[in-house]
């Protein structure tokens, strides 16, 4: 998503796209062009697995409700990243750990709204219309007037997926797009809270409580759900590639990435998520969109990658600091 979301945390602002706000130190020129190719890879392989685990997520629904499914992924992701992470709470201050709280709390609340959507919407949509929240966030945090236009494309196109007649988007539940409207504005707030947590806690462990704390605050709306896979193989093995594939594996790839790729870059590939989304609904979940569906998210891609783009150049053009 840009789901969202989601465990690429992610930072939008006036000199730069999407970044992962736990990225490592920039590498050398030379070390990131040889590379270039294989972090591509990486950063497409990332938004293909958080679809794919998505979708996963989707297959519990019917079992596990969507808040269910959502406690499952956080709880899977926390289980593992906080052993291989190690974060240093007793070093923390009430600073920190407010940051960190207020991000799993953004964290839940996205990935709990997102996966209500999904239950009522096809993937590729939802996805789609989420990503109106970071693209606006960018807008806002650049206060110029190119970044928005390209909100004001994206919000046409998702309009295109409203209006459009038959197929996919002519039986759309408005309760399913609202849900996802309330995703992107989660992940504009994710992506505050986050970038908030890069700076005050040093490491990864901030994300890691974060996931835990996500999970924590889902327990009273999806532990009933989430009991029901107990003893049933294939429910858990669903629950686990929810959480390896929608967090683990995506936080992994682009935490790699972004030591080989220039955020403007890494930000346009990761502009390609309604389509690959779409692409995941249509095969996984048998979601297929009609032609204008298609044109639409086509729109809302060109609009993130517009605005990646433009924040490039402006960061170019940008005069040194004294």
């Amino acid at each position: 998503m840009a789901q969202e979301r989601s465990l690429d945390a992610r930072v939008v602002g006036p000199e730069a796209g999407p970044v992962t706000t736990t990225a490592p130190a920039p590498a050398p020129p030379g070390a990131r062009r040889r590379g270039s190719g294989l972090a591509v890879l990486m950063v497409l392989g990332s938004c293909t697995s958080l679809q794919i685990g998505a979708a996963c997520a989707a297959q519990l629904f019917p079992r596990t409700g969507s808040s269910g499914a959502t406690f499952l992924r956080l709880l899977v992701a926390a289980v593992l990243l906080l052993p291989l992470t190690r974060p240093a709470l007793h070093r923390w201050g009430r600073g920190q750990w407010g940051a960190v709280v207020l991000f799993g709390l953004s964290l839940a609340a996205m990935n709990g709204s997102f996966y209500e959507s999904i239950g009522r919407i096809p993937l590729g949509t939802a996805v789609t219309i989420e990503f109106l929240g970071p693209l606006t966030l960018a807008a806002v945090l650049s206060r110029r007037l190119r970044d928005l236009t390209w909100v004001a494309l994206a919000a046409a196109g998702v309009a295109l997926l409203g209006l459009s007649d038959g197929g996919v988007a002519g039986s759309l539940d408005p309760v399913g797009v609202g849900f996802a409207l309330v995703a992107g504005v989660f992940w504009a707030l994710y992506i505050l809270a986050s970038a908030r947590v890069g700076k005050l806690v040093p490491g990864h462990g901030g994300l890691a409580v974060a996931i835990a704390v996500g999970a924590l605050a889902l327990l009273p709306f999806g532990l009933h759900g989430a009991l029901v896979t107990a003893g049933d193989g294939h429910l858990l093995l669903l629950a686990a590639g929810t959480g390896v594939l929608a967090s683990v594996i995506p936080y992994t790839l682009e935490l790699a990435a972004l030591r080989r790729l220039p955020p403007p870059v890494f930000g346009v590939l990761l502009s390609l998520e309604p389509a690959i989304a779409a692409t995941a609904g249509w095969l996984l979940l048998g979601q297929r969109l009609g032609p204008w569906q298609g044109v639409a998210v086509g729109v809302v891609v060109l609009a993130s990658v517009g605005s990646t783009l433009t924040a490039r150049r402006t960061a170019a053009e940008a005069p040194l600091p004294a």
